[in-house]
Parts: C-alpha cells; sequence; structure tokens
C-alpha cells in the first residue's frame, strides 16, 4: 500500500459521480463502458461511474494474461454487479486476434523495440475493443489513468488506454486513488497487489518498467511542480528526480496536443 492521501474521499467521491452524470447527459448517451484489468485504478473508475444510476459496461479483455489478474477483475466485477444493478459485464478475450495481428505483420531482430511494440498493440486493440462497444451500446469509453501516469510519467499507450472519451481519476495522484479504493470497498486483493499494467504476459510490476515507485514518482511530481531541480537532491532522491525529469520530457508527445503545420495562406 502506497502513503497515505489526504484526500477528502467522500467529497472528491460525491464530485466525480456528479460530473461524471452531468457530462453522460449533456452528450446524451446511456453510461459508461470501462475496461477491467484487476487494478486499483480500473476498479476505482468503474465504480464511480457505477454510482451515476446510469449503465455501466465492464469489459475484460484477457490477451495471454496473467491468472491473478483475470481472477482479481472477475471479483472486482461480479462485487460490483452484486451492488449495482445498473453494472453488466462482458468478456472478449482477444488473444486470438493478437495472435494473427502477429502473424500478418513484419518482425523485428531489435527485441526490446518489438516487445515494446507488441505490448503497445495489446492496449491498442482493447482500445478498439471498448470504442466499438461504446458505439453499439451508446456510452461513453471512461479513462483509469491517474495524475502521476497521466500527466506525469505519461506511463500509458498513446491511442491505447490513453484513447478514452473522459477521465475522472486523472486529477487524482495513486495515493488517492488507494484512498478512494478504501472508502469505495473495493476487493483487498486488488488494494494489495502490486500495480502492472499486464502488457507482457510476465510478472513484471509497473514499478519494474518506472524504476521508481508510484510513492517516489509522486514525491518527484509534487518537488517539480515546486520549482526544484535535481541538484537541490542527493542519494535516491536526486535519482528519482532524474527518473521522473527524463519520463516527463521524452513522454511529452502523449501529454501535449497532437502537433499541427499551420501553413501560411498569405
Amino acid at each position: 500500500m502506497p502513503k497515505k492521501s489526504t484526500l477528502a474521499v467522500e467529497k472528491v467521491n460525491q464530485q466525480i459521480v456528479d460530473w461524471l452524470k452531468t457530462y453522460a447527459e449533456n452528450a446524451k448517451v446511456n453510461g459508461f463502458v470501462v475496461g477491467i484489468s484487476g487494478g486499483i485504478d480500473s476498479a476505482v473508475t468503474s465504480t464511480l461511474c457505477a454510482q451515476t444510476g446510469l449503465r455501466v459496461l465492464c469489459v475484460e479483455m484477457p490477451i495471454h494474461q496473467a491468472a491473478s489478474q483475470v481472477s482479481r477483475g472477475r471479483e472486482h466485477i461480479e462485487q460490483l454487479r452484486s451492488r449495482f444493478p445498473n453494472v453488466d459485464n462482458v468478456e472478449t478475450d482477444l488473444t486470438i486476434v493478437f495472435e494473427m495481428f502477429k502473424k500478418e505483420v513484419p518482425g523485428s531482430e531489435d527485441e526490446a523495440k518489438l516487445n515494446l511494440s507488441l505490448a503497445n498493440t495489446r492496449a491498442r486493440l482493447r482500445m478498439t475493443t471498448l470504442y466499438y462497444l461504446a458505439g453499439i451500446h451508446g456510452l461513453l469509453v471512461a479513462g483509469t489513468g491517474n495524475k502521476v501516469e497521466d500527466f506525469g510519467v505519461g506511463f500509458y499507450t498513446k491511442y491505447g488506454d490513453g484513447g478514452v472519451d473522459l477521465s475522472p481519476i486523472a486529477d487524482l495522484m495513486k495515493s488517492d486513488v488507494y484512498a478512494m479504493g478504501e472508502y469505495l470497498k473495493v476487493p483487498q486483493s486488488i488494494l494489495n497487489a502490486p500495480p502492472t499494467d499486464g502488457l507482457f504476459g510476465d510478472d513484471r510490476t509497473d514499478e519494474d518498467q518506472l524504476g521508481a515507485s508510484y510513492d517516489e514518482l509522486e514525491w518527484a511530481m509534487l518537488a517539480d511542480e515546486a520549482g526544484q531541480s535535481e541538484d537541490d537532491f542527493s542519494g535516491r532522491k536526486k535519482a528519482v528526480f532524474a527518473i521522473y525529469k527524463r519520463l516527463n520530457k521524452s513522454n511529452q508527445h502523449k501529454m501535449n496536443p497532437i502537433p499541427v503545420c499551420l501553413v501560411r495562406r498569405d
């Protein structure tokens, strides 16, 4: 579990639920579709959506998924359906689609780049599935990214899990998401599980990929926002701040609007 959040969870819970409901009503849609991963972010997002009273479709999209991730996702969906009559679910196993895709595209001798590209392909196949289901049911795709991922280190796939209609928890730090999860009675198996994107078909965690924990990255994000620099720190803090700044800089292409060439018309 990460550090304790100071978030006023009850107040923020109601604020997000009201925001979701108002947005959906103004968009004249029936509710939301949420991809369920077995992680804390999707569990909190889907529970917030469920509280609106509008339809919520929870979607499992395994691609060679670890059994522990699948079981956590199913546990959450069963719990959510028992609490909210407006929640439904569907499982779309994309493993065969992913394998067919791999057969039809060229490979690469650069194994690291190939594995990363295929990991991102998994996320993009899932995005396509969510938008398909959103289209036929008149729903909005609810994003599950938190503030550290979406605006700090850019830890998401461009046009994958970053391709959404609205982002209910993107202004919450990871510690805030855990605080919301406890308040919303998310299953303990999810609250206790190490965060992982599950895109590589192995047991690597987010911390393994990022080189720092969410607690550390949250600290670095706040330090950066306060105008501090790497020279202000030493030891592990200096290393973490450097990791944060490197990821923040390299992933600006995800966080900034798409560049447009503005042509001169004179």
